[in-house]
């Protein structure tokens, strides 16, 4: 199979299947997958709050597909990226381990290594073509962190996650080549990023329609233009306010609201051609953030009430910056319409994979699988403790152990304790009160984290929490 006609740079690119794939069988015109393999689809977006999807409570901006994903499948209330910035929360995904062991902690240029096990490379060993789109961040052009050189076989966005910043550039990467985007030459804004990766997943579903696949979309919306921002106020960068152009808002609230509706328009094309190509029930599709909403570009996260009930925003390790939206679909097999508090964070996602595609996954991961929660099982295998760690304005961790969250900035700081049974928005420290739960929860982070010479522990000795 060939690639097919590219009709301009951005990307209307058909991606060729991997090679030393057996061909597919035809049985009365109906495809059967190999070991009925499902595909796996997962979308990432990129800054979305908790709180920003009408599913997940919000009022004023629309998502009409992702509602409808919610009510086709299943949503998540407790789900947890793998941290407060893109770059590890997006390690963590990849790699099923934690930010106590993964490789990449924090922004910093930092590639994953050849001996990381991605979950790309996972799938593809079974037979899955696979592709990741949109914005990397896990190692820059000739390391080992590079997409191609990790388990995915097409690859097309942003390498870098500060040039991602940038919804009109000059260029992105196709695998391991840079390709210039014509219409965006010499500052004009003819190509945005965010429809040239709907365009490339459009079509890399059609090509690769005979074989189990693995997509990995990972959209930069809602991020901020943080330049941008920075210049004119309203980082916000969208060819269209759509149909919020009307309301009395600021101008970067109503950006913001127009690049969540593109996001979920293009969710529902994604769910239209999965449809057009009778790969409803053979494709399982995922759909989250990469961490809590953000600040940045001009946006108040208040205004949408982006965190939702939860205290805190993007570079908190309080539930606004982690607590995430995660959506499965699958029909016929996750049930339509439930709501699970089932924990499930992003180290789980390359267990749970690997189990959907009947294989293994490394050893040593801190995730789980969680298959049986999406099939309306009982899931009887749970985490005993979440953990996180932060390294931006000094060190700071975060462990989820039941319904008590514990939190503690500095090395030697004291930790805080909340109750997020009794208090979702964490605003009553009670680790006074509760000196055999801090004493366990201190056991616990003397073993949760391996040393890093990329993420030492540094402290600032004047740092003080930020006000909420």
């Amino acid at each position: 199979m060939t690639l097919c006609s590219q009709v301009t740079l951005a990307v209307l690119w058909a991606f060729s299947p991997l090679s030393g794939q057996a061909a597919p069988t035809y049985v009365d015109g109906l495809r059967l997958k190999a070991q009925g393999k499902p595909n796996i689809v997962f979308i990432l977006a990129d800054d979305l709050g908790y709180g920003d999807l009408g599913c997940y409570g919000q009022k004023k901006i629309k998502t009409p597909n992702l509602d409808r994903l919610a009510a086709e499948g299943m949503r998540f209330t407790q789900c947890y990226a793998g941290s407060t910035v893109c770059a590890p929360s997006r390690a963590v995904l990849m790699t099923g381990l934690h930010t106590g062991h993964a490789r990449i902690r924090g922004n910093a240029k930092v590639p994953l290594e050849p001996g990381d096990v991605t979950v790309a490379e996972v799938l593809q060993r079974v037979g899955y073509a696979t592709c990741a789109l949109g914005k990397w961040g896990l190692g820059d052009a000739g390391t080992s962190g590079h997409p191609n050189r990790q388990g995915f076989a097409e690859w097309y966005g942003f390498l870098d996650q500060t040039l991602a910043h940038n919804y009109y550039p000059e260029s992105l990467w196709r695998n391991e080549r840079e390709r210039p985007l014509a219409r965006n030459a010499n500052g004009q804004n003819g190509e945005y990023a965010h429809d040239a990766f709907t365009t490339a997943a459009l079509n890399f579903l059609r090509v690769n329609a005979p074989r189990p696949f693995f997509l990995y979309l990972a959209y930069t919306i809602p991020h901020a233009n943080n330049e941008l921002g920075q210049k004119t106020g309203n980082g916000m960068e969208v060819p269209s306010q759509d149909a919020y152009a009307q309301e009395k808002w600021p101008e970067p609230e109503k950006n913001k609201a127009a690049m969540i509706s593109r996001l979920d328009h293009d969710v529902g094309k994604l769910l239209d051609r999965l449809k057009e190509l009778k790969l409803d029930e053979s494709t399982v599709v995922f759909f989250s953030s990469d961490n809590g909403p953000h600040k940045e570009g001009g946006v108040d996260p208040k205004f949408f009430e982006s965190s939702g009930p939860l205290r805190g925003i993007k570079r908190d390790l309080y539930e606004g910056g982690i607590r995430v939206p995660m959506i499965v679909r699958w029909p016929g097999r996750v049930p339509a319409g439930a709501v699970s508090d089932q924990m499930f964070a992003f180290w789980d996602f390359l267990p749970t994979a690997a189990e959907l595609a009947g294989t293994m996954p490394p050893e040593k991961l801190d995730g789980i699988s969680v298959l049986p929660t999406l099939l309306g099982r009982k899931q009887t295998n749970q985490h005993e403790h979440l953990y996180w760690e932060f390294h931006e304005k000094g060190f700071h961790q975060a462990v989820r152990k039941g319904d008590w969250k514990a939190v503690r900035h500095g090395s030697q700081g004291s930790l805080e304790l909340y109750n997020l049974k009794t208090d979702l928005a964490e605003k009553e420290n009670v680790a006074a009160t509760n000196p055999e739960i801090v004493a366990k929860i201190e056991a616990y982070l003397a073993t949760a984290r391996t040393e890093s010479k990329d993420w030492p522990i540094k402290d600032l000795t004047d740092e003080k929490p930020k006000p909420q």
